[in-house]
């Protein structure tokens, strides 16, 4: 097999994203004040889903996080409550895909950690995890859920395992993971996994690039190439190819596309620079775009991913003079499609101690749905229980519209009320409401400063749903007013 080199002259091609352009929100909702942690870990250090931002801070005796409700924007209070049940520095974070309110860390005291934030935030100091996984024997500075199957975590850690856990289970300490892989002869850099988990991918320091099955542990192919070192991975699953960034033999940070199928011999590979900062890939297989983003740069550059050669088409790049620390990835359900957003970014600036989110958007005049660049993502519900996915089953994402106006019984971020959900959280919809209603009138009054609270901000976000919603009518009855005039002046100029 020949090695392809990619070519970054400008490509005449049609491409209804050939236009996407990066903004960057104004200081009013940015996120400043934050003691971004001083970490050298190659990690993204945040997280995000459609209510809450976890950001990694810096601390002394132990480690902690900080969980900010996403609009709650501007300054933050320097004594904001943490997460702060570790007994040494957070590596990573990652929400859980299928419920909003469950978050998991990992730390260097070689601890997992699993927290239960309330629906209003944190109100104090919260050092009580839901889970707490005691299986690695050294620090772990990777999590990955599982995408399809509910309450699967993967941990890997300088012990070089990768562990896997399963949450459904009644012990609050799990000292015995359900699975662990022992394939890796040095640190595995990063995890990857295609749509349904069937297949994982992983980077280790040994410079091998390997694919193996999660479930039973077994491997499937394993490649190296002597002028590339892999650091991060990337399954583009519906193009068949699986996408590694890392440094060529001469240090200059490169990217590399394989065949799926053959690991043997990288397909392409491209030096990018001669910067040194670690170069965090993403993907959006929605849309097919690729966003590169180094550590310590301000710039992302994007491309378009096909199956066949040159397999790589440059779009443009995003240039900013803040660099970044890492960068944290809005699901799908979260943007705003009313703007033509398709990826958002939230930025960590440690020079100015400042989350910046960044919104990429493609430019259309009309201001309706666009379904052509959304089309059914992988939403909020689990396809499988744990029981289901350890016993043999793999099943594909459950699908949702981005389509204004879903169904009520599918609200973003209920995910724990699914159908394939193994238990209730404690917090999801506050106190129960007596007739099992949502209606605040129908409600018992509140006994506890608690329940009040609670309550309280409830109400605050219903408030805020509808003004949001009352905004889009009234630019809906502007566009209509505008049409009827101009119909009348189009009848007034014929009849003339």
């Amino acid at each position: 097999m020949t090695v392809t080199k990619m070519s970054w002259r400008p490509q005449y091609r049609s491409s209804k994203f050939r236009h996407v352009y990066g903004k960057a929100a104004g200081k009013e909702n940015c996120y400043d004040g934050v003691p971004i942690t001083r970490s050298v870990q190659d990690n993204n250090f945040c997280a995000v889903n459609p209510r809450f931002l976890a950001v990694i801070t810096e601390c002394s005796g132990g480690g902690a996080f900080l969980v900010i409700p996403l609009h709650h924007t501007g300054k933050v209070d320097p004594h904001h409550a943490r997460v702060s049940g570790h007994k040494g520095n957070v590596l990573d974070v990652k929400w859980n895909p299928f419920n909003d309110y469950c978050v998991a860390s990992c730390s260097e005291d070689a601890t997992v950690k699993v927290w239960e934030i309330p629906p209003h935030g944190l109100l104090k100091n919260m050092t009580t995890p839901w889970k707490e996984l005691q299986g690695h024997s050294r620090r772990v500075g990777l999590i990955e859920w599982h995408p399809t199957a509910n309450n699967v975590l993967f941990s890997t850690a300088y012990d070089y395992k990768v562990m896997i856990w399963n949450l459904d289970c009644p012990e609050q300490v799990i000292k015995n993971p359900a699975k662990t892989i022992g394939h890796h002869a040095d640190v595995v850099l990063s995890m990857s996994f295609n749509a349904d988990a069937s297949l994982l991918a992983t980077t280790c320091k040994d410079r091998k690039l390997r694919l193996m099955e999660p479930r039973s542990g077994v491997l499937l192919q394993e490649g190296s190439c002597k002028t590339h070192k892999s650091s991060k991975v990337l399954i583009l699953d519906n193009v068949n190819k699986l996408l590694t960034s890392g440094t060529s033999r001469w240090n200059h940070r490169q990217v590399a596309l394989w065949d799926l199928d053959d690991l043997s011999v990288p397909l392409l590979e491209e030096n990018l620079d001669g910067s040194s900062g670690f170069l965090f890939p993403f993907y959006d297989p929605d849309t097919h775009m690729l966003y590169l983003a180094g550590k310590g740069d301000g710039n992302i550059r994007y491309y378009e991913m096909s199956s066949e050669k040159p397999y790589i088409h440059f779009l443009t790049e995003y240039r900013s003079n803040l660099p970044q620390k890492g960068m944290g990835v809005m699901p799908k359900r979260g943007l705003d499609v009313s703007l033509c957003e398709v990826f958002r970014f939230y930025k960590l600036v440690t020079i100015k101690s400042l989350v910046e989110p960044l919104s990429m958007i493609v430019p259309r005049r009309s201001e309706t749905y666009q379904e052509d660049i959304y089309p059914m993502t992988p939403g909020n519900r689990p396809a499988l229980t744990a029981h289901e996915w350890f016993g043999g089953m793999d099943k594909g994402p459950v699908l949702m519209s981005l389509k204004p106006g879903r169904p009520p019984d599918d609200p973003p971020g209920d995910s724990d009320k699914g159908p394939h959900a193994t238990r209730e959280h404690p917090f999801a919809d506050g106190p129960p409401a007596e007739n099992g209603g949502d209606d605040f009138s129908l409600r018992s009054p509140p006994r506890t400063e608690n329940e009040l609270r609670v309550k309280f901000h409830k109400q605050q976000e219903e408030i805020r749903r509808l003004l949001e919603l009352l905004q889009q009518r009234d630019v809906h009855i502007k566009q209509l007013e505008l049409q009827i005039n101009n119909m009348k002046n189009t009848q007034c100029n014929s009849s003339l």
